[in-house]
């Protein structure tokens, strides 16, 4: 029997949560094929199996921490497996060495049949994100319900592929010594992940499809916190509702500081107490650059990706850090260097589930505007989708937030860590403004708030990349003079 050890997952990373098993035990395993959904500081990964045989125990539960180098699976041949099941009752919380807690799912009487002649492999060496995707997991063999009974979806039903979606149990049937089933709701990991935080038993939740939604979680929230038919004011519990909570309010609410939000944290704090910040701004019409975007999206070229000013201000970005470099450098205490970075991956504020995360794209200043583009629509679908790796979220040299889409003029936005400077876009809109000849005009009108470290950037020289800018989503044509 092997033991698979939580690995670092990348840039050092010392701890990760297990979100979501996506086998049990006595399933039967590839190489490759993905057994947990883990969320480390930075992002949701998805683990793959560096064995081939069965799972013999779950040795951290869903919603534990754990540090990296702590096992977390056992996965041997059917033998094991075998005598392993005859050590726990179905639906019990099996219990490891040390007394913990293993997993709180199912436990066969027998593993599957398919993949019998399949034992332990020797381990190969696996890349997190890399190699084969997942493929089928050897499904155990169902218990069979009573005639009366839904039956339970098996891996041959049409939910069987989608395989990144995440398991919710549920236990039918509440009369003594009636005969229990297990019923599957299923979920992707950020949805299963709000309903555990609001405190939603997935089964409990509606839903047209085969798949419960944020939209089925938001609209069960919403019933539950409507008056019954028939009630009134004065006989109903009129105690205000939590934000996050299904239930009255009885007190203070506690919410664990980890993951995005715990590194978050951490991050911006040692970034405002360690680089000086500086924060300029300018306000600007903008109407030619919206101009430039409807035109875009008219274009054939750009027709398959999603075209915005967040495209056009990347683009200035990228121009304006020809003449001054020093934006896109790296002040280096341990060497006494400032860094001057060759290539700028350029960072994408991204609000998602998790919280804030900055992915980036590399060597934007070499993309056409059509490449840029592309990487704009993948990068952001990636991560409010959680998948950005860890790989994406590291290794940024300037960071381009919009606080416009959430209706905000401007702010004083902090540096990440190992850049030295961010751009705000604030909202666009249509606001009265003097033209060149005196007239008051409707206008598209943005403002940009410049943050940069004083240690590296000089007020000229911040001042010059913030005009740069500027000049070109005035008059996007200037971008030929770069």
């Amino acid at each position: 029997m092997s033991e698979y050890k939580l690995p670092d997952v990348g840039e050092g990373l010392t701890e990760a949560e297990i979100v979501s098993w996506r086998v049990a035990v006595g399933d039967t395993v590839k190489v490759n094929d993905i057994i947990v959904d883990i969320e480390t500081a930075k992002s949701i990964v998805e683990l793959p199996s560096p064995y081939a045989g069965v799972v013999t125990a779950l040795l951290v539960e869903e919603g534990k921490t754990v540090p990296v180098g702590t096992p977390i699976i056992a996965i041997g041949d059917r033998e094991a497996a075998e005598a392993f099941s005859s050590t726990a009752t179905a639906g019990s919380i099996v219990e490891n060495e040390i007394g913990s807690p293993v997993s709180e799912r199912e436990v066969p009487a027998e593993a599957s049949e398919e993949g019998a002649d399949e034992g332990a492999e020797e381990r190969q060496p696996v890349l997190v994100g890399y190699g084969p995707r997942a493929g089928e997991v050897s499904r155990r063999r169902k218990v069979t319900p009573l005639p009366d009974e839904p039956e339970a979806p098996s891996a041959d039903d049409e939910m069987a592929p989608l395989s990144g979606e995440a398991e919710a149990e549920a236990e039918v049937g509440s009369e003594p010594g009636a005969h229990r089933s297990v019923v599957h709701a299923l979920a992707k990991p950020p949805v299963r992940k709000l309903a555990k935080d609001l405190g939603i038993d997935l089964a409990d939740v509606p839903t047209d499809g085969p798949v419960v939604t944020r939209a089925d979680i938001e609209a069960f929230v919403a019933r539950h916190d409507e008056p019954a038919p028939g009630s009134s004011v004065a006989t109903r519990d009129t105690r205000p509702m939590s934000p996050t909570l299904t239930g009255p309010v009885e007190g203070d609410v506690r919410i664990p500081i980890k993951g995005v939000r715990k590194w978050t944290a951490d991050a911006m704090v040692a970034s405002a107490f360690t680089a000086p910040h500086v924060t300029e701004w300018v306000t600007l019409d903008v109407s030619r650059t919206v101009e430039l975007v409807e035109r875009l999206r008219r274009d054939k070229a750009f027709r398959d990706v999603k075209v915005s000013p967040t495209l056009i201000v990347a683009k200035a970005v990228c121009l304006a850090m020809r003449h001054t470099p020093e934006l896109n450098a790296q002040w280096d205490d341990e060497n006494q260097e400032i860094v001057l970075k060759r290539a700028v991956n350029l960072g994408i504020a991204a609000a998602t589930d998790r919280g804030l995360v900055v992915p980036n794209i590399r060597d934007a200043d070499r993309m056409t505007m059509l490449e840029l583009a592309e990487a704009l629509d993948d990068l952001t679908t990636m991560a409010r989708a959680g998948k950005a790796q860890p790989a994406d979220l590291s290794g940024g040299t300037f960071t381009i937030t919009n606080v416009g889409v959430f209706g905000v003029d401007a702010g004083t936005p902090i540096i990440n860590p190992g850049e030295s400077g961010i751009l705000a876009v604030g909202a666009i809109d249509r606001r009265p403004w003097v033209d060149d000849d005196d007239q008051i005009v409707a206008r598209w009108v943005t403002t940009l708030a410049l943050s940069f470290d004083h240690r590296i950037v000089d007020g000229e020289q911040g001042s010059r990349f913030l005009s740069d800018v500027a000049a070109i989503l005035r008059d996007p044509a200037t971008a030929l003079t770069y």
